[in-house]
């Protein structure tokens, strides 16, 4: 199950980013166009789903997470990667329950390890962290 939400993951990214460059009016429907031309393995297909639908109802209250946790940082100068690294590692510390916070940051780390840039991981998961222990404290 691991692997699978891991790969989940790099497919919500790659759907994410491409959204971002495209004219579609919202990620699941780049999603829907894009996998129309690209398969993805059924067994990643639930979480990638889970993942951009959460992302695009809970986007402006994302976006509000990230513009306030990272620091001197607008969110439109945001790297493309990073921002939608993000917004996955938000949606799943907030409201994606089954997934335990600790590998929600852990994963975004990871992913901006292998797919941005060489401040990527430090600034992901500076943001993340803090998120995390927002979200503990308000508990």
């Amino acid at each position: 199950m691991r692997h699978a939400r891991s790969r989940a993951r790099s497919w919500a990214l790659n759907l994410l980013y491409g959204w971002e460059l495209s004219e579609e009016p919202s990620p699941a429907a780049f999603a829907a166009s894009s996998l129309e031309r690209r398969r993805m393995s059924p067994r990643y297909r639930d979480h990638v789903e889970r993942l951009l639908r959460t992302v695009e109802l809970r986007l402006s209250e994302i976006d509000e997470v990230i513009a306030r946790h990272a620091e001197n940082w607008r969110l439109e100068r945001l790297d493309v990667i990073d921002r939608n690294i993000l917004r996955i590692g938000i949606a799943e510390l907030r409201w994606l329950d089954d997934v335990p916070p600790k590998t929600a940051v852990h994963e975004g780390v990871k992913l901006a390890t292998r797919y941005g840039g060489a401040d990527s991981p430090a600034f992901v998961n500076g943001v993340l962290d803090a998120v995390l222990k927002a979200r503990e404290s308000e508990a």
